[in-house]
């Protein structure tokens, strides 16, 4: 059994780091603002606003805030200001015995499914959800981060689709970032799929990287004992001059076509607005029919 950080109650400090693309106060003041009117305390790390090319800092200077906010024994929650890429230079550097032992909830997406991975290997129940920069980009999706944090009940109603696969799973969720997931694969944050409910998204990838990523999942045996699929924002596809043939969701379907579990596409989730909350690591009920799609906790 995964172990669930203690759901927050007003007054609980939040941790604010980057552990990838630079950022800049102007651009996560709105989650300041919010989290303040959630009537939580909110802490910066000390090297978040740094800038070297691209990242927020060195890797040693990410490094150290991700590393001061494992270690924080009062705050209740990191979240992460942005994704981008570089989380996956940094995690290597870290001990993460702190939070074995005092669980807090780690919210993020996209570059930070590394950490994700690190934490359902670990056995700790994690949030994938909107991030610092976008707390004004949707309400819902943001009201969907703040029910998860305090453990209020959930449920998703989720548009249909004409591709999803009618059934029903109880299972963890795993998963996050297609791209991601295939870049750790081989690696110490590679996951174990079995019986879980697979979560995947991506952002900006030709269709025929996204077969590719797909077909490794499958010849590395992460598909085949699935529970169900859950498939969110597959944003901004690209194509060659010779057209793949295929949409990311049909790419995806292809690949499954064999196994026998539900698969739901159209999840609000992902490198949308609409980004909302899922609990990783913990045990979620989906179902899909021909006239609705339902996940709750």
């Amino acid at each position: 059994m995964n172990k669930v950080p203690a759901y927050l109650k007003p007054g609980d400090l939040v941790l604010i780091i980057a552990t990838a693309r630079k950022t800049s106060l102007e651009q996560i003041q709105p989650a300041l603002d919010i989290l303040n009117e959630w009537g939580l305390k909110v802490e910066l790390g000390a090297n978040v606003f740094k800038a070297q090319d691209q990242f927020a800092g060195s890797d040693l200077e990410r490094a150290e805030d991700l590393q001061w906010a494992i270690n924080h024994k009062s705050a209740k929650a990191i979240l992460v200001t942005g994704g981008g890429y570089g989380t996956v230079r940094i995690i290597d550097k870290i001990n993460f015995n702190a939070i074995k032992k005092n669980p807090k909830w780690f919210i993020g997406y996209s570059d930070v499914t590394v950490l994700h991975n690190r934490f359902h290997n670990l056995k700790l129940v994690s949030i994938h959800g909107t991030m610092a920069f976008q707390f004004l980009k949707n309400k819902e999706a943001t009201l969907s981060l703040k029910h998860l944090l305090f453990g209020e009940k959930i449920k998703y109603d989720i548009p249909l689709h004409n591709l999803n696969r009618n059934g029903g799973a109880d299972a963890e969720i795993v998963g996050g970032n297609l791209s991601l997931l295939y870049a750790v694969s081989g690696s110490v944050d590679d996951i174990d799929t079995k019986n879980k409910i697979l979560f995947l998204e991506d952002l900006d990838e030709y269709l025929y990287h996204i077969d590719r990523m797909m077909m490794q999942l499958k010849r590395s045996g992460k598909l085949k004992q699935l529970k169900g699929l859950i498939v969110g924002g597959m944003s901004a596809m690209k194509d060659n001059a010779i057209p793949f043939g295929k949409t990311a969701e049909q790419i995806i379907l292809d690949t499954v076509k064999e196994y026998k579990f539900p698969v739901c596409f159209n999840f609000p989730a992902g490198h949308i607005d609409d980004n909302r909350a899922i609990y990783l690591g913990k045990k979620a009920k989906l179902s899909v029919t021909k006239n609705k799609v339902n996940l709750t906790y």
